[in-house]
Formats: C-alpha cells, structure tokens, sequence
C-alpha cells in the first residue's frame, strides 16, 4: 500500500485537495486562550488537515506511510506559515503516547478489518481524559458508489462496527449521511460516510 499512495500523492495535483476536510472543521475544537493543545491526525496524506489545525493554533502531531504525502504536507505547511510535527509510520507501530493528546481525528483513514479495532483502541487511548475523538469515513453503503474509498467492503465502515471499536469513548455520536464530496480529483460526488465525535 505504501507505493500505491506514493503513487498517488506524487502527482503535483493534490489528491484530495488543499482545504481540510468539512467535518472536522466543523467538529475541531477553538483552542482555548493562553493553552496548547496538541492534535494527533493519522493517516494523515497531503496534511490538508494537519495544516487547518496548525492555522487554528494546535501543536500537530501526524502521520502517514508515505514519503510523497509528507513532502507535500510540509510544502503546504511552509505556504501556509505554520510548522507541523509529520512522521513517517503506520497505525499500527506509531509510538503511542497515553493520555497526552486533546484531539485525535480520523479522516477516511481506513485499514484492514483486523486492525480496525487495535488502532481505534490506540487512538482512544493517546486521549487526555476528556478530549475529543473526530471521524469521517466510508460507510459500507459506499460501496456502488465512485466518489471515493476503498472497495473493499471489509474496510468500509458500519455504526454496529464503530459502536463496539470506539467502546472505551464516555460519549459518542455516530451518524451515518448522505453528502456530496467535493475534496479534490479522487472524493467527489455523492458519498455515503459516517461520521463520529466523542469525548473520552
């Protein structure tokens, strides 16, 4: 997977576009005067999200496995003014530090069905206690649909799935919508996704 992304993020056109995603701008906390706050975004790409956040103030913490999406996510960075912390690693083996984030959001970050529910749990977990999870993706219902997402259904997202992967949350609030996507050459049109917010 790793060089089908490098692929893909080594065009010059960015992917996914430039503008963060609509949910998370949405749903992303104001920082609040005179605190830092630190926001974790895996799987985070061309760092479209990574650079909104920094530009709302947050000490951003992302990654991805791909050499191409992070060279274009610190360009973006360095175009907007602002600095990002952008690793290269995976869900899996990225160094989790507990309790020591105030958000963490996961945009169209899907991963095999197996590792679905270890990477929620370290997600959840790299929460401060009463920070805020963010996700929007692919419901299973994409599926027919060609405005993005993997096709494969096992990657593809459901509420029962997420109820039971996002457990260790103290609130929850998922949903499942009908939206039309306008985020660069590869999501566009309409698309079936859930989106989730919750506070440890």
């Amino acid at each position: 997977m790793k060089d089908f992304w490098n692929d893909r993020y080594g065009a010059s056109e960015f992917a996914y576009g430039e503008a963060p995603n609509e949910w998370l701008a949405e749903e992303l906390p104001d920082v609040p005067p005179g605190q830092a706050q630190r926001i974790l975004l895996p799987a985070e790409g061309e760092g479209r999200n990574a650079v909104y956040a920094a530009i709302k103030g947050y000490d951003v913490v992302a990654f991805d496995q791909s050499e191409k999406g992070r060279e274009k996510a610190l360009q973006l960075a360095a175009r907007h003014g602002v600095t990002i912390d952008y690793r290269i690693d995976d869900a899996i083996h990225f160094q989790i530090e507990p309790g020591a984030y105030d958000v963490v959001a996961l945009i169209y970050a899907h991963f095999p069905a197996d590792l679905l529910p270890i990477i929620h749990e370290r997600c959840i977990e790299a929460l401060r206690p009463g920070g805020h999870f963010i996700l929007e993706g692919f419901a299973k219902e994409q599926l027919p649909l060609n405005s993005g997402g993997p096709k494969n259904e096992a990657m593809l997202f459901s509420i029962d799935e997420l109820s039971q992967q996002l457990a260790g949350l103290r609130t929850l609030d998922l949903q499942r919508e009908r939206i039309v996507l306008s985020e660069g050459p590869y999501h566009q049109g309409e698309a079936e996704v859930i989106r989730a917010v919750g506070l440890r």
